[in-house]
């Protein structure tokens, strides 16, 4: 896939959001970021950061989440990886276009002002990933 930019964050699924930011602050020494509700998918996410390494912790907000899906099948841990793009469109196509199974084939809104695809964990080695446009992340001149 072209104009991958670098790791744009790395999620981890969470039971309850306040226990989990208080941990990754106060026990492991992480800075809290921005904290947001996402409709649309269901979870509420903080962001959190380990200089300039972000960790996304995901909590979902109603039992249709695919967040409460995978924790009720996996538990808490590792969500995904997600990749920065300078296109999500573009990569969508130039995913398709080598045959990568997705999730997502158009865009969508995504926490922080992104535009973010799925890229189906039988396509990466099982491990869900993440397209991500936008927001605080990598940018061109990153």
């Amino acid at each position: 896939m072209t104009n991958i930019l670098g790791v744009d964050h790395i999620a981890i699924a969470v039971e309850d959001l306040d226990v989990a930011t208080k941990q990754w602050s106060e026990q492991l020494g992480l800075r809290a970021g921005g904290r947001e509700v996402v409709e649309e998918q269901g979870v509420e996410v903080q962001m959190m950061y380990a200089g300039e390494t972000r960790i996304e912790l995901v909590c979902p907000i109603s039992p249709s989440s695919p967040v409460r899906k995978y924790l009720d099948k996996k538990g808490p841990g590792l969500h995904h990886v997600a990749l920065a793009v300078e296109d999500c469109a573009a990569a969508i196509e130039d995913a398709k276009g080598k045959g990568v199974r997705l999730i997502d084939e158009q865009p969508r809104g995504g926490a922080h002002s992104t535009r973010i695809a799925f890229v189906h964990p039988a396509a990466t080695g099982g491990v869900l990933t993440e397209l991500v446009e936008g927001g605080e992340g990598f940018t061109s001149d990153s």
